[in-house]
């Protein structure tokens, strides 16, 4: 089987038809097939077999219901769905799937927090907390800013029962409350705003602080795209001519994206990237028929990925710390899983969410159909084949820290609950906060763990990559 004719690559090439005159001038029209469910069906199986991580776990196609529709025939037929495959999916449109990984959404820009107004009413009001804004986002050119408060959308009082969805229609006129004395409190602030298509910028901040004796650079990112990749490197320059010499990433709101920049980043930051380079940092396996067809055309890079030299690297740093949470995933864990054999890695905040496998793209090559594919294909090692945090409970985090304490600070605040407790593990008494601020942070209780965005696609834990050969 030609595997390259199945496997559509992420740059797609437009098909042109085009009909030619005979010499009596008739036109010839062909009909197009008509396209059923069963057919579409046949395909996702046939895709699957080839691809798919857990094949072998699939049922056959004779004894699957080929005619239901296909978004749920996909569903069907995953491995143990909703917990071994927590994973994979597909979309009715290529193209949004193919925009959502590349961090193109219609979005107001806000990644939101839902607390509870009353920590004994967990079926009460919720206040929606900010927990970051994008750039350029509607949000940020409204002046919406992380720690503001939302308590009504349109005019609804945000509850237990409407918060995961309220943020979902395409224009919103949010009322805004404020916290103080332990009480949210609605405030006479209504901003009307309407998501606009985006395209993300993943680098929130970064900054270097002054700390204990120490250069502490700091970055905040929220999604490994390789657009930014550019940006990531000028970013460690800046570091490396500050003279940097302890590193805070933030990825507690990041839920992976393109292995090519989880990787670029491990370069980035690895200690002693001279001595690494063209050793392997890390190996990904795929199911056996697939591992058959690149093994044939003699494809190693595939299998194996090596240490590359960038000029950027920070080239002193014995240990990185990383700011984690339940939405820390993917891409993401895939940093820490690389660094371990390397260097100190001391994880700051919650539990990573828990995925060590990754996806490819595929469509139909020959466009009788829209549907996007993104099934697990590949399972993913560090050079000293670890890969045990395929759990829910991911990697656990060295210092146990719930990011639940309001007010918010703005994130690079050495005040800021998560980055604080990082920098003062890197000096105990080197920062004096105000001490008027510090008494009033309160601890409250969460409606749910994992902050979430007004629109959802933005939220899927993903690890991807171009089909090899591609």
């Amino acid at each position: 089987m030609n595997f390259k004719k199945i496997i559509f690559t992420l740059l797609v090439s437009t098909l042109l038809f085009a009909c030619k005159k005979d010499v009596t001038e008739t036109t010839t029209t062909t009909t197009p097939p008509v396209v059923t469910n069963a057919t579409v069906n046949t395909w996702i199986h046939q895709t699957m077999s080839n691809y798919y991580f857990w094949s072998t776990k699939m049922p056959t196609l004779s004894s699957t219901n080929v005619n239901i529709d296909p978004m749920k025939y996909f569903t069907s037929i995953l491995y143990d769905y909703g917990n071994t495959d927590r994973f994979s999916w597909i979309d009715s449109s290529s193209s949004n799937l193919i925009n959502q990984l590349n961090g193109i959404n219609k979005i107001l820009g806000m990644k939101i927090n839902a607390f509870l107004v009353d920590n004994a009413k967990p079926d009460g009001d919720i206040a929606l907390v900010v927990a970051y804004v994008l750039k350029g986002s509607p949000a940020e050119q409204s002046g919406i800013k992380r720690g503001d408060i939302i308590l009504n959308v349109d005019g609804q009082t945000v509850n237990a029962r409407n918060y995961s969805t309220i943020l979902q229609n395409e224009t919103l006129t949010l009322g805004f409350g404020l916290f103080s004395n332990n009480t949210f409190n609605v405030i006479d602030k209504n901003l009307k705003l309407t998501k606009v298509e985006l395209q993300t910028n993943p680098i929130l901040i970064d900054t270097v602080i002054n700390w204990s004796g120490k250069k502490v650079g700091y970055f905040s990112y929220t999604q490994f795209l390789s657009s930014f990749d550019d940006s990531l490197r000028a970013i460690f320059a800046r570091f490396k001519s500050k003279g940097v010499n302890e590193l805070i990433v933030d990825l507690r709101y990041n839920g992976g994206g393109y292995v090519s920049s989880s990787n670029l980043l491990t370069n980035l930051m690895v200690k002693d990237i001279g001595a690494r380079e063209n050793n392997i940092m890390n190996k990904k396996v795929y199911n056996t028929l697939y591992t058959e067809y690149l093994t044939k055309q003699n494809d190693k890079t595939s299998f194996i990925t090596k240490f590359q030299n960038e000029a950027n690297n920070i080239g002193n740093l014995n240990r990185v710390f990383i700011l984690t949470s339940n939405s820390t995933a993917s891409a993401s864990e895939l940093i820490i899983n690389n660094l371990k054999p390397f260097m100190e890695v001391i994880l700051v905040g919650e539990h990573t969410y828990g995925k060590n496998v990754g996806s490819f793209t595929i469509t139909d090559e020959k466009k009788r159909w829209n549907y996007g594919l993104q099934p697990i294909a590949f399972k993913i090692t560090n050079s000293l084949d670890q890969s045990d945090y395929g759990t829910v409970n991911g990697f656990l985090p060295n210092y146990q820290i719930n990011d639940n304490v309001l007010p918010y600070k703005l994130l690079g605040d050495p005040n800021e609950t998560l980055l604080n407790a990082a920098l003062n593990i890197i000096g105990p008494v080197a920062y004096k906060s105000n001490t008027t601020l510090q008494s009033l942070k309160t601890t409250r209780k969460l409606a749910q763990p994992k902050a979430f965005s007004d629109n959802r696609n933005l939220d899927r834990q993903d690890m991807f990559e171009f089909p090899p050969g591609h």
